[in-house]
């Protein structure tokens, strides 16, 4: 497993359901060539409920910054990207995988706790923050003041932040099979008191809610048009995220079952198939992040 990308903005609305801000729909559009086709762009904005006016100044701020060159003006335009900027919708690939292989029973957990240990000074107050947000995206839960654990193997992560920080001297890592927080001994109980699971499977819910519909629309409905099958896309990409992002991977042998994470990634890989197909007689390219999520949607691989 390894770090995944928690985008400001996708974490939801109140009622649950998850913004897709303007420049995320951007970068969720960006071409398996590198381009943007601008008529694409605001056609799916609309769609969502986006002004042209949105679209114009988001464009025209990503170019200022350099992200992005444009050729032409208005619908007409393409964009192309500097770099890739799809991780900025989408969870990392190998950290996706990972509950793959966790789903499909290719990654037992062998009963081991890793901890972590650190005691920053106030002096190097911007390190100590900056290293305890690593953990916690990394999907470790704090046990008591400067001390986190979890049940996946992350040390060589959580160093590397540590020595790029410069605070790997106040790092001390630990494995142990005997974790005791008060009376609580029983790994299940244990994750139950440390991580707030009952959040997690409810974002988990509604994000198989989203991707039951959409399946049962892109399976006995008529063909989508294609902006509509972007739109669909984008949309489920901005659910699977953030159900995602804030879910530490536990090991199904440490969750409450059934785990709602388990279906709702099942109905999300088999939407994604379904409007990864190519269109009769399509020839144009297809987003990024539909070659990030068909590599990340293989428990076989890396």
């Amino acid at each position: 497993m390894t770090a995944r990308t928690a985008p400001p903005g996708t974490a939801g609305e109140p009622d649950g359901k998850p913004e897709i801000p303007t420049r995320l729909l951007v970068h969720a559009l960006v071409r398996e060539d590198g381009t943007v086709d601008a008529g694409a762009l605001y056609t799916v904005a609309g769609l969502l409920g986006m002004t042209d006016q949105q679209v114009r100044l988001c464009v025209r701020r990503l170019v200022d910054e350099g992200r992005f060159t444009q050729e032409g003006r208005g619908r007409r335009a393409t964009l192309r990207a500097v770099a890739d900027v799809t991780g900025s919708l989408a969870p990392d690939a190998a950290y996706v995988r990972h509950a793959y292989r966790q789903d499909a029973g290719l990654a037992a957990w062998d009963g081991t706790w890793h901890l972590f240990a650190f005691a920053v000074p106030e002096a190097r107050r911007p390190a100590r923050d900056a290293l305890r947000e690593h953990l916690l995206h990394l999907g470790a839960a704090p046990v008591q003041s400067g001390l986190y654990v979890t049940a996946n193997p992350v040390a060589g992560l959580v160093r590397a932040e540590a020595d790029r920080l410069g605070v790997l001297d106040t790092l001390t890592c630990l494995s142990s099979t005997d974790l005791r927080v008060g009376d609580t001994t029983e790994p299940r109980a244990l994750a139950a008191a440390l991580w707030p699971l009952e959040e997690i499977a409810a974002r988990h819910t509604r994000l198989a809610d989203f991707a039951g519909t959409c399946l049962d629309r892109l399976t006995h409905g008529p063909e989508l048009p294609e902006a509509e099958r972007l739109t669909t896309f984008v949309e489920l990409a901005a659910h699977f995220t953030a159900a995602m992002t804030p879910d530490p991977l536990l090991p199904p042998e440490l969750l409450p079952r059934p785990w709602p994470g388990t279906r709702a990634r099942r109905l999300t890989a088999a939407c994604l198939r379904r409007l990864r197909t190519p269109r009769p007689g399509d020839g144009a390219p297809a987003p990024r992040l539909f070659a990030l999520y068909a590599d990340a949607l293989d428990p076989a691989g890396g």
